[in-house]
């Protein structure tokens, strides 16, 4: 046995087990994740890093030639262990980055199909999310090192001795982890997010959330700001042309966009929250 295979042994004997809750829950994000580009836009297998620097925030992003970058798509597992993480939290039910659940509860709790294609996706899913490194300065505060990890360390399908599925166990970083269990670092988010198809209006959703809030009067950001901020691998020119058909058809649960110019040729993207009593 290698010595990363012992460590990983050692490291899941030492964690408590969490099973996941049953019933509904609201569903939460990382405000982190949210808030910079840390997942694949495309459908396609995307191979090229994301590389984001702003201020002193970094970001990369790489992917195996396997797998590929894990994908907003792909997200949606962190938002279900978020969302587990919270609730218990907030029950005073110890909770563990070493957790259980069948596919059934994932899939249900992200608005997927429950059939044998949606639980291969799944695990498809599970392994690009294993499989992606990523390197931040965020929440570092000892200068200017990174802290390195994958979005899940390791998971694994368990059976009974017959060779009936008894679920999957997976081991969430550190990083993240922490992350949620800090109450000023998660945001409650529409449901209907899950039900968002495109993943340019699943990102700009997650980041009008994170800085658009509540705020009666909403926020505003440029659209090249917005392009680098979304880590897109597609052309501007293709970026703002989605950007523009989103403003068209409103699709983001509990918010109003619009475009605003600024002459000769800035285009602003304002957002703000729809007005509770328009929301029926």
């Amino acid at each position: 046995m290698n010595h990363c295979k012992r460590m990983q042994q050692a490291q899941s004997e030492q964690l408590d087990l969490f099973r996941a809750l049953p019933g509904d829950m609201a569903p939460r994000d990382a405000q982190d994740l949210m808030a910079h580009p840390f997942f694949s836009l495309a459908k396609s297998r995307r191979t090229v890093p994301i590389d984001f620097r702003a201020g002193e925030v970094t970001v990369r992003v790489e992917g195996t030639l396997e797998h590929g970058i894990a994908t907003i798509w792909d997200a949606d597992i962190l938002i279900w262990a978020a969302s587990q993480i919270v609730e218990a939290r907030d029950a005073g039910i110890p909770t563990s980055r070493l957790m259980r659940a069948t596919p059934y509860e994932i899939l249900r709790f992200i608005g997927r199909g429950t059939s044998l294609r949606d639980y291969q996706r799944l695990k498809a899913a599970l392994d690009r999310l294993q499989s992606t490194s990523v390197a931040t300065s965020i929440r570092e505060t000892t200068g200017r090192r990174l802290h390195r990890f994958s979005w899940i360390n390791e998971w694994k399908e368990l059976a009974a001795a017959d060779g009936r599925p008894l679920g999957i166990e997976l081991i969430l970083p550190d990083w993240f982890y922490s992350g949620v269990l800090d109450q000023a670092l998660v945001l409650t988010i529409d449901p209907g997010y899950f039900r968002l198809t495109g993943a340019i209006e699943r990102w700009l959703y997650r980041l009008v959330r994170k800085h658009g809030g509540r705020q009666e009067d909403g926020w505003q950001f440029d659209f090249r700001h917005l392009y680098r901020k979304s880590g897109s691998a597609a052309r501007y020119s293709d970026f703002a042309f989605d950007l523009r058909a989103l403003v068209v058809r409103q699709p983001l649960p509990g918010y109003l966009l619009k475009i605003e110019r600024i002459p000769p040729s800035t285009e602003l993207l304002a957002f703000r929250p729809v007005p509770y009593t328009a929301r029926g």
